[in-house]
């Protein structure tokens, strides 16, 4: 059921990423949209490290909420597949912009077993004007094995 739920998951986010190219807006990123972002994904990566499951849930777009439903299922899946993420040793933020129209979040990550990581975290604004992560990336950088 879990493998069946990651599955579907990933050809979700594939699809909602390929959705958030439309552009969302024309003007760019604001200071306080940046630090928003920067803000958000520190306190989901506690949430992690605290594997309070309802707490890193809440920071997903309603998208992602719906393809997982459960708190419990969503940490499943990043515990199997966004392990950098879900123990980093170290995290640093890089460049916030537009790309192609989805406000993103560049994060060098020091994973778990010493390999570095650049994730790309993507945002979509909510009705209420808030942020929530609509995805995440992952890249082992250059010379690392897993």
């Amino acid at each position: 059921m879990i493998q069946k739920t990651i599955k579907t998951f990933a050809l979700a986010v594939g699809l909602i990423w390929i959705s958030t190219l439309i552009p969302a807006a024309a003007e760019g990123l604001s200071a306080a949209d940046k630090a928003r972002f920067q803000s958000i994904i520190s306190a989901q990566i506690t949430a992690f490290r605290k594997d309070n499951a309802d707490a890193a849930f809440a920071f997903a777009s309603p998208r992602i909420q719906q393809v997982f439903r459960d708190p419990s299922v969503f940490m499943t899946m990043v515990k199997q597949t966004y392990r950098p993420v879900y123990r980093p040793k170290y995290f640093e933020f890089g460049l916030a912009e537009l790309k192609q129209g989805t406000p993103t979040q560049i994060v060098s990550i020091l994973g778990p077993n010493g390999i570095p990581w650049s994730a790309l975290y993507t945002f979509e604004r909510q009705k209420d004007n808030s942020w929530r992560i609509s995805g995440v990336y992952l890249l082992k950088q250059k010379g690392f094995e897993a």
